[in-house]
């Protein structure tokens, strides 16, 4: 396959996948969506895809793959530091921020090509949010 072919695909995976996470929080009408999700997880794909692109062109002991996932990581931290709102009575956006998170391993984990790694953690992810979520309404009487 060509390595544009796979590049794009892995982009289309990458938002497919974010997607459906984001899509589950547009459901729910939280700040953060589909867009916000999606776009997140292309971003980290496509900073890695650069990032390991990059270490097949330039040979050089002063490239390290791992600093990229620090960078991403920081990045987002910052971005999810903006969504966290506290409240009177409770702090807002802390689940928002955390996905923000799962969406950029996730986009990550795709360039490297590590995808069932990817799908398995889009569905852990839907499943923490939609049936913790529950739990967390029903069970704690959440509202």
């Amino acid at each position: 396959m060509d390595a544009e072919i796979k590049i794009i695909l892995q982009l289309f995976l990458t938002v497919l996948l974010c997607g459906l996470i984001g899509f589950e929080r547009e459901i729910k009408k939280r700040g953060a969506g589909l867009q916000t999700y999606s776009l997140v997880g292309l971003g980290s794909a496509l900073f890695a895809i650069l990032t390991f692109g990059m270490l097949g062109q330039f040979v050089s002991d002063s490239i390290d793959p791992t600093r990229l996932i620090q960078a991403v990581a920081t990045g987002i931290g910052f971005i999810g530091a903006g969504v966290v709102f506290r409240g009177e009575k409770h702090i807002e956006g802390l689940t928002t921020a955390a996905g923000l998170w799962v969406v950029s391993a996730i986009g990550i984990a795709v360039a490297m090509e590590l995808y069932i790694e990817a799908v398995a953690s889009t569905m852990l992810t839907l499943f923490v949010l939609i049936v913790f979520g529950f739990l967390e309404r029903k069970v704690l009487d959440k509202g």
